[in-house]
């Protein structure tokens, strides 16, 4: 059974005050159309778990000028100076977290588990507010899970049970967002007949992406 559908069926999937993972690093491996069909229908008070919010006319960074996110955990803010204004402001609220730790946030999140340990930040600012743990007279943080309502993700290629394969780098967070969604969009550049992919080569197996629309 084919699950591609129509870029207006994925935009309706969302909904004011979701949150959304997007994958990508500043928008190599960005959906791009996908984030456009959001700004487009002008969705608000949206909570983004993404690397960065990118530049401020392309990809995630649209959906900070347009005011469409009321908070963003990323590991930076990348090229948008916007969204530093906006959190300086006071508009936007920023959740900074180590890169590192925030993708094994979000993988502990697909896996089930009850969050990772890590000493990253340890004795900064990272651990205010945060459980400490230690084990063996070494201190860690215990950072939470990150899990979305819906994850937009880019791949290469996909077969139309929606098995994925990412190109070089753009493959970033992608992976692991897909499975830390409860409904996983993928924008594919190339869609093909299901079998044309050799099993070995896929990337995200299929039953975790229940969508797809063409790049």
């Amino acid at each position: 059974m084919s699950k591609v559908i129509s870029l207006e069926q994925a935009a309706d999937k969302i909904k004011d005050s979701a949150v959304l993972m997007i994958g990508g690093f500043l928008v190599n491996g960005t959906p791009t159309r996908l984030v456009d069909a959001i700004v487009d229908r002008g969705y608000k008070n949206l909570t983004v778990i993404a690397n960065d919010t990118g530049y401020p006319d392309r990809g995630i960074g649209k959906l900070i000028v347009n005011r469409q996110a009321k908070k963003v955990i990323v590991s930076h803010v990348g090229t948008n100076s916007e969204t530093g204004r906006q959190m300086n402001a006071n508009e936007l609220e920023v959740e900074l977290s180590p890169q590192g730790t925030l993708i094994e946030r979000i993988r502990s999140g697909g896996a089930g588990l009850g969050g990772v340990l890590t000493p990253t930040g340890v004795g900064t600012v990272v651990a205010e507010g945060k459980t400490t743990v230690d084990v063996d007279g070494r201190t860690f943080l215990l950072e939470k899970p990150l899990r979305a309502d819906i994850a937009l993700i880019k791949a290469h290629k996909a077969d139309l049970e929606g098995n994925l394969i990412f190109r070089r780098s753009t493959r970033n967070f992608n992976p692991q967002m897909a499975t830390a969604a409860d409904y996983v969009i993928a924008e594919v550049e190339n869609i093909v007949p299901t079998g044309e992919i050799d099993p070995d080569e896929v990337m995200v197996p299929g039953i975790f992406v229940d969508a797809l629309i063409q790049a």
